[in-house]
């Protein structure tokens, strides 16, 4: 859920932070406004491409966060942050980005950065926005089997069959493997052999070749170094002159002058505490004087040791952890290639089992997402009806694979390819959702899609930019209690130029646009009573002040209060 977001420098704003709740939030204004850009400096906030165009005019950077709460029910974003070690704090979390004039910019996830494709993939488990053909989970035809599976109530069990065609993949891989010609087998199992014999005897530790090249060059320059340690311990503490000298004497003569003036008294005991630091670090530098020792010996074991990793990097990896990484999968490749006869006919013996019950898995998987697709379908298009769409067909399509050597054809998750179509008017064909060329009807189509698959879907925020294109009476009205009816499991972030949708608002903005001399400027505000009010029938007469527009305002919100 987003709770606040803080937008600077971007567009017509200079500075804004607007804060949201549960529910309905609404955002309405004069044409021009700033609506869009709102929701512009949205987009870009989930991982939608921007130019420079974007950064205020005059300003070097723009730069859009948001405080957002991630339910822990919400496993897709869970994971997602803690594959990448990302923790949420009390379920919250921040995200920044920002762009400078010269194109470049940085996105962080807490304190994380992350690439700008890593923060679209992670702000779809969160957020869809409609009415713009971007950052749209719902377009995205891979999404439409995990909609339609939880439609079902098929997650368990889609889930299983998905361990098992891991499980299965795996196997098959081993069986390629173990069944490749004995030649090819004897040769592979030499050279991995050989590899594994090598790493182990120069036995690598990770991080070795940088301290061995920190101690190689140390004793390299050992004339060097010595002569600068005879240096600073001259200066230290072995001339006459040196800070030691100096400062016991200016200790002694201090502490006399104190004793007759006592205004001196904390400055002796300054340089009293500066003369003991002092000594402290000239018994630690006599220490590191003391072992400073030149060792030929040792250099030359030093060099040795990194001539070796140096050739073993050179064929297995770039550093110590490459080349171990690679003796680990040399190792799991032997195991595999030195399977007997008796372990390749457990394989076997395996991979059929294994087939047998994807299969079967598959079969009642797809005559259940058959006949949950007719249900969804009807349940879509009965609302798209009451949405101003009368003509429109919405079909949940689930096409086999098709047949294979084996058996059915099968995926990770089953043997169909599931996709959502639509025709959006009479005698249309019907095409994919992206197809569809009004953002006005594409809201709609996505209101009723959520509306059906609000208690399945976990995004948890939805943002409409062009939900009432076109539409008005009934249809508006029918919009604005689907948009209430979301609203009660979800947040909802609405722009609308519509009365009958804004009065159903939980948390009502107003966004307007202001000259502060010369510059213009978009500001948002929280409407309370009244001006919810003066808002209300501006958007029904274009007049705030109007005493009928007032008294429509008065009614539409008393009929409609939360």
């Amino acid at each position: 859920m987003l709770e606040e977001l803080v937008i600077r420098n971007f567009a017509l704003i200079d500075s804004l932070t607007v804060s949201f709740e549960d529910g309905l939030n609404i955002l309405t204004g004069e044409t021009g406004a700033g609506k869009s850009i709102i929701v512009g400096a949205l987009s870009f906030l989930l991982g939608a491409k921007a130019d420079t165009d974007v950064i205020r005019t005059g300003s070097e950077e723009t730069g859009v966060s948001a405080v957002m709460k991630v339910k822990s029910s919400n496993a897709d974003a869970v994971s997602w942050l803690g594959e990448r070690g990302i923790e949420l704090e009390d379920d919250h979390l921040i995200i920044r980005r920002t762009l400078k004039t010269n194109g470049r910019g940085n996105i962080y996830i807490q304190n994380v950065p992350v690439t700008r494709n890593d923060l679209a993939d992670f702000t779809a488990f969160l957020f869809d926005l409609h009415g713009q053909h971007n950052h749209e989970t719902l377009l995205k035809k891979e999404s439409h089997r995990r909609y339609l599976d939880r439609f079902a109530g098929l997650e368990d069990e889609t889930a299983a069959f998905n361990q098992i065609f891991i499980d299965l993949s795996e196997k098959r891989k081993a069986m390629e493997s173990s069944l490749a010609s004995e030649r090819d087998r004897e040769a592979r199992l030499e050279l991995l052999q050989y590899a594994v014999e090598e790493i182990d005897h120069v036995n690598p530790k990770i991080g070795e070749s940088r301290e061995l090249e920190a101690e190689a060059g140390r004793l390299s320059d050992f004339e060097k170094l010595a002569g600068l340690v005879t240096q600073a311990a001259g200066a230290l503490c072995d001339d006459e002159s040196s800070i030691i000298a100096l400062l016991r004497k200016t200790k002694n003569v201090l502490e006399t002058a104190s004793g007759i003036d006592t205004a001196l008294t904390a400055i002796a005991q300054r340089v009293d505490a500066l003369f003991y630091e002092a000594e402290d670090i000239t018994e630690e530098f006599r220490t590191y004087q003391d072992h400073l020792t030149y060792d030929p010996q040792r250099l030359e074991e030093a060099e040795e040791r990194l001539a070796l990793l140096y050739r073993l990097k050179k064929k297995y990896g770039a550093d110590e952890e490459e080349v171990l990484a690679y003796k680990t999968r040399a190792e799991a490749e032997i195991e595999t290639l030195s399977q007997s006869e008796e372990s390749r006919d457990k394989l076997k013996a395996d991979i059929k089992a294994l087939e047998k019950d994807m299969f079967e898995r598959a079969g009642i998987i797809s005559k259940k997402r058959n006949d949950a697709a007719l249900v969804l379908g009807k349940k879509i298009g009965e609302i798209l009806g009451s949405l101003g769409m009368p003509n429109a067909r919405f079909d949940v399509s689930v096409a086999g694979k098709g047949q294979g050597p084996a058996g059915l054809i099968c995926g990770p998750w089953g043997a169909d390819d599931v996709e959502f179509l639509i025709s959006a008017n009479a005698g249309e064909p019907l095409k994919e959702l992206s197809k569809i060329a009004s953002g006005g009807e594409l809201a709609r189509v996505m209101l009723a899609i959520k509306t059906v698959l609000a208690g399945a879907d976990t995004i948890e925020t939805l943002i409409f930019d062009e939900v009432d294109t076109g539409i008005g009476g009934e249809v508006a009205l029918a919009v604005g209690d689907y948009l209430v009816k979301i609203g009660k499991i979800k947040q909802i972030f609405c722009v609308t130029h519509l009365a009958s949708i804004a009065v159903r608002a939980d948390n009502h903005l107003k966004v307007e646009k202001n000259t502060d001399g010369e510059r213009t400027v978009t500001t948002v505000s929280v409407l309370r009573e009244d001006g919810r009010r003066q808002e209300i029938a501006r958007m029904l007469a274009g007049d705030s002040a109007g005493s009928a527009a007032l008294a429509h305002a008065d009614d539409l919100l008393a009929k409609y209060k939360s």
